[in-house]
């Protein structure tokens, strides 16, 4: 079973930093391309960052280019994502995913909640 699971959220100024992470099980971790979307009160789920399965190569919503930074450790099955200058339009809850691209088989973890108090 594959699961995803989400830590690292919490309350922090604008302008200061967290690092989430996730820990994947149930597949083989270094075989995919995993992505960490959020979703804010009131809106829809939003692709935030993608990176490739050797974390080779990564991409980024315009939103949050230059200040977030997507990585993972395939040894211990773990993706990061580090977020510097927050602002308090990122506050939402923050999930990662496994198959993004395919709507019908991805799968997220449970989220973690990132609130940016201005």
């Amino acid at each position: 079973e594959v699961q995803l699971v989400e830590s690292g959220g919490g309350l922090v100024q604008s302008g200061g930093s967290l690092r989430l992470s996730c820990v994947a099980s149930g597949f083989t971790f270094d075989h995919y391309a995993i992505t960490w979307a959020r979703q804010a009160p009131g809106k829809g789920l939003e692709w935030v960052s993608t990176i490739s399965s050797s974390g080779d190569s990564a991409s980024y919503d315009d939103s949050v280019k230059g200040r977030f930074t997507i990585s993972r450790d395939n040894r211990k099955n773990t993706l990061y994502l580090q977020m510097n200058s927050l602002k308090p339009e990122d506050t939402a809850v923050y999930y990662c995913a496994k198959d993004w691209s395919i709507p019908t088989q991805t799968r997220m973890g449970q989220g973690t909640q990132v609130t940016v108090s201005s």
